[in-house]
């Protein structure tokens, strides 16, 4: 596993590879089975498709209401131009039954649309791995190669921009939120020593509207082989329609260098509304990329050697 999102996601491995593959990771680079962004992009001229089905249940105890249903989240994501580039198309559909228990007489209505569907573009405005592959190891000290080192601390900065496309009376948003409206986000990265990835996102979500959510994600991932990822997640969210805090925890599971499989359970700790969600997700990269020519003064023991700092990474 190469790096891992955020994101998270389950491409660790993408630490020590070198300007020559730049964002471009030999595995993919998902941003599930969490909510967060990875600050780095597929690759240039890959195009990548993200799903996860999921149900939820949620309980408001002082209004008396509940919510049972099911829906998906989605993404479809491109490396365009440059490698620190992509665009992303990404939402979430639900179709669900809201149950009404205020009186002696339960209503139940159907409901079904987008929670929420956006298209943007996010850039790596900074990079501080991507010399990386440059640096030798130390071939007397296994510790020298494995301790912390305090450059870890400066992560990797990406930018979003996008816009949301709400529909009309949308049961999932707040009344007389309709049409477009901005959205942007700050992703961070650190990649440590150990196969640890710490991503940040603090966005600010339909700007302008009645509905102007702030929201942070902080995700940990831990990579425990090649193969298998474990990670926590939390979530905050506030504005006037509705605020939260959510706990994520899951695993993924690297099937081949191109799908991965993840699954991850979502929960809070009150009751207006409390939330459970069990979510099933899989991704899978149509890998169109091509390197580019390697610099004929790099010997053949040179680039052995940035290829093995490159999977031992992981």
């Amino acid at each position: 596993m190469k790096h891992i999102k955020t994101q998270f996601s389950i491409v660790i491995c993408f630490l020590f590879i070198s300007q020559v593959y730049g964002q471009y990771t030999e595995v993919i680079n998902s941003n599930r089975p969490g909510v967060s962004s990875s600050a780095f992009a597929v690759g240039a001229n890959v195009l990548q498709f993200e799903v996860g089905p999921y149900f939820v249940k949620e309980e408001h105890t002082p209004l008396k209401y509940e919510v049972s249903g099911i829906g998906a989240d989605f993404a479809a994501r491109y490396g365009l131009f440059f490698e620190q580039l992509e665009i992303i198309v990404e939402g979430g559909y639900q179709r669900d039954t809201y149950t009404d228990n205020r009186s002696s007489i339960t209503n139940e209505f159907d409901r079904a649309n987008f929670k929420y569907f956006t298209a943007g573009a996010k850039y790596l405005v900074y990079d501080p791995y991507k010399n990386a592959a440059n640096e030798k190891p130390n071939l007397y000290s296994y510790k020298a190669n494995h301790s912390f080192k305090w450059k870890e601390l400066i992560p990797a900065v990406a930018i979003y921009a996008g816009v949301n496309i709400d529909s009309k009376n949308n049961p999932y948003v707040a009344p007389g939120v309709e049409g477009i409206s901005p959205k942007i986000m700050i992703a961070t990265q650190h990649n440590f020593i150990g196969g640890w990835v710490f991503v940040m996102n603090f966005i600010k979500d339909r700007i302008g509207t009645d509905q102007s959510d702030f929201s942070y994600i902080l995700t940990l991932t831990k990579a425990i082989n090649q193969q298998w990822v474990v990670f926590g997640e939390t979530q905050g969210i506030q504005s006037d329609f509705y605020a939260d805090n959510l706990f994520r925890f899951g695993g993924a599971y690297l099937w081949n260098e191109n799908f991965q499989l993840d699954t991850a359970l979502t929960l809070n700790t009150k009751d207006t509304p409390s939330v459970f969600n069990l979510s099933l997700g899989a991704s899978y990269r149509f890998d169109f990329h091509k390197d580019k020519e390697i610099d004929n003064n790099n010997s053949a023991e040179d680039e052995a050697q940035r290829k093995s700092r490159g999977i031992s990474s992981n």
